[in-house]
């Protein structure tokens, strides 16, 4: 692991080397690559596929993992818009000239070398390895083992670009060790790598976060939620909370809890549960929701569970207050919505609940850096530092100092 991450420090020189058009020459190559490969890309991917159907992984992990001609052109789609977006290194974001008569140029620079560790999804390979080449960043990677024919066969794609280029290879890769213990050396090893990028499990993050050396920007749960309030529009609330919670419940942006205003409860419930029931949702209540529909019980331990599947709580609150109230005691941070036509209620949700990022009239679905146009994200940051949200090529930056002397002594 070392003898690697060495090789991996040393390569990041060589992309301060590169000018952003020729970074973006590269990335279009890579776009075309995955295309050209897509029969490759799509065998590889079927024998992950046969291997989750043995170890019974949930139809939520199967959609994540399965990769087709569609899906692949949206990986390339991915990258050519990573190398459509502006150069983000060697910007110069503030500058000033100091009493004593030095010129100080606050100006961006790369993080250096990432691990990303995640899960599940083949296309956070080109994603990842894109936003870290087209911010000058070396990334190594660690996918999960459930896609590893996949994830192989996609960074072989990529290197092989990176090799036509006289490019090492090591500046997209995955690591050597992908077992736990390979993990655990490399979210210690601070001499080689600057920051540590986990997405996934709840149990990854905390592994993680509590055992690294490393920087760590965390891409936590997903416990996201949606509150009607009694000035909504009942088919926009309805619309909404159905593409939140169904078009894809296996990602961290779908919904997992829906609220409802008390003063429309007994309206607005049958409506939702037919619009559920159509989608073969499961259904979880509080007592008040089991009043007026026929649902499960729901527990404080539903209400703190991710599901990632065709599950949804649903709670009666009081009013708005009864909202924040509620998302304060079981969200993450990640996304959450209101959804209503009152523009002083809207301002107060989204002035009093903290997370990544604060919906009105829209679904948690877009959360996602294509959807923000960053092209593609690194991860969904719930830390308040560095980044926060969708992490596309700025929160892959940082910054240094340049000062501009004439001989000044202090």
């Amino acid at each position: 692991m070392e003898t690697f991450l060495k090789k991996a420090k040393s390569a990041s020189r060589v992309l301060n080397t590169l000018s952003g058009s020729e970074k973006n020459r590269i990335l279009k190559e890579m776009a075309a690559a995955l295309r050209v490969n897509t029969p490759a890309l799509i065998e590889a991917n079927k024998k992950d596929m046969i291997d989750g159907e043995k170890s019974n992984l949930t139809s939520a992990l199967m959609d994540r993992l399965f990769l087709d001609e569609g899906r692949i052109d949206s990986m390339a789609v991915a990258v050519e818009e990573i190398a459509a977006l502006k150069e983000p290194v060697g910007r110069v974001l503030d500058g000033w000239v100091t009493e004593d008569g030095l010129k100080i140029e606050k100006v961006s620079i790369p993080i250096g070398v990432i691990g990303i560790i995640y899960e599940s999804r083949p296309n956070v390979t080109s994603d990842t390895a894109a936003l870290c080449f087209k911010s000058s960043n070396v990334c190594v990677l660690k996918g999960g083992k459930e896609a590893e024919n996949s994830n192989v066969a996609i960074a072989k794609v990529l290197q092989d670009v990176l090799a036509k280029n006289n490019l090492p290879t090591e500046l997209v890769s995955l690591i050597p060790d992908s077992s736990r213990a390979g993990v655990d050396k490399l979210i210690k090893m601070d001499k080689f790598v600057d920051l540590i990028i986990p997405r996934g499990g709840a149990g990854l993050i905390k592994h993680v976060s509590e055992n690294a050396t490393v920087s760590v920007v965390k891409h936590d749960k997903g416990q996201c939620h949606t509150y009607v309030d009694k000035d909504a529009k009942i088919d926009d609330a309805v619309a909404i909370a159905i593409n939140a919670k169904v078009q894809r419940p296996g990602v961290c942006n779908s919904m997992e809890t829906l609220l409802i205003d008390v003063a429309i409860a007994k309206e607005v419930l049958p409506q939702f549960k037919a619009a559920f029931d159509v989608a073969h949702t499961e259904l979880k209540g509080c007592k008040n929701t089991k009043a007026i529909i026929e649902v499960e019980d729901a527990s404080d331990a539903d209400y703190d569970t991710e599901y990632l599947a065709n599950i949804l709580n649903i709670k009666v609150v009081d009013g708005v207050d009864g909202a924040i109230e509620h998302i304060v005691r079981f969200g993450s941070g990640h996304s959450e919505a209101i959804i209503t036509q009152n523009i002083t209620t809207a301002e107060s949700f989204l002035n009093a609940i903290d997370a990544a990022a604060v919906y009105v009239n829209a679904s948690t679905r877009f959360t996602d850096g294509g959807a923000f146009g960053f092209g593609a994200e690194v991860g969904i940051s719930t830390n308040k530092l560095h980044a926060r949200g969708p992490m596309g090529i700025e929160g892959l930056t940082t910054y240094k100092f340049k000062i501009y002397g004439s001989g000044q002594i202090r």
